[in-house]
Parts: structure tokens; C-alpha cells; sequence
């Protein structure tokens, strides 16, 4: 498996997530975005209701790598951060099932290369995969 379970089960229990994305021109991009994990095949899908007008998918298309974070505080006090950021190459799908209704045939596909987690089972770590 590409995710450990801890990953599965944490990135399971988000709503949201943030893409990073960068132009032709070398500007980076970071939206707030809804995901789905995809365990079987190790990958994130991100939908959208009209994702195929949007920069990010653009930049994807156009050949953007991409950073995808997803975290938040266990607790404030004691001071506990914990998340994942996976880095990777991304695909731009188009007349794509949706990953649930109502959302466009349009989707980004994460394939992970790195994935760096943090306060989900024990120290930091980071792998290539």
C-alpha cells in the first residue's frame, strides 16, 4: 500500500485538503479543495462541481507537479499538529466519472512520489514511494 494505515485512516476522517499547483509561467497557485482517497489505487482524486474551468486544472494540464496538504490540530493545548502532504505528479481527466454526484466529469488525479506525515503515528516521516 502506498498510504500507511494511519495515513488512510486520518486522510479518511478530512473534508479538506489544499492544492498547490504552478502556471507555465512559474506562478504558484494554493486552493482549498474538497478529495477522495482512492486506498486501492494509492492515489487522490480531486472533483469539483465545474473543475475543468479552473486554474489548478489548467496548470495540471499544462504539465504543473503538484503539493497536496491536508492537516489540522489534534489539540492546541499541548501544541498538536498533525498532517500529510503529498507530493507528486498529477493528471487532468476529463469525461471522468465523478467521485460522487453531482460534481463534474472532470477530476485531478494525484499519484504520490513523496509523502511526508506528522503527528499520526509517531514522528515525523517522510518516504518516496
Amino acid at each position: 500500500m502506498v498510504f500507511t494505515q494511519a495515513e488512510r485512516d486520518y486522510l479518511a476522517a478530512q473534508p479538506l485538503g489544499r492544492l498547490a499547483t504552478v502556471s507555465p509561467g512559474g506562478q504558484v497557485q494554493n486552493n482549498p479543495t474538497n478529495f477522495f482517497l482512492d486506498a486501492e489505487a494509492g492515489t487522490i482524486v480531486i472533483g469539483g462541481g465545474a473543475l475543468g474551468g479552473t486554474k489548478k486544472f489548467r496548470n495540471v494540464q499544462q504539465g504543473s507537479t503538484v503539493a497536496f496538504v491536508v492537516d489540522d490540530l489534534a489539540s492546541a493545548d499541548p501544541w498538536t499538529p498533525r498532517g500529510i502532504e503529498i507530493r507528486g505528479k498529477a493528471e487532468a481527466l476529463t469525461d471522468h466519472e465523478p467521485p460522487v454526484p453531482g460534481l463534474s466529469r472532470q477530476i485531478i488525479r494525484i499519484t504520490p512520489t513523496t509523502i511526508i506525515s506528522w503527528g499520526l503515528d509517531g514522528p515525523r516521516a517522510s518516504r518516496t514511494v
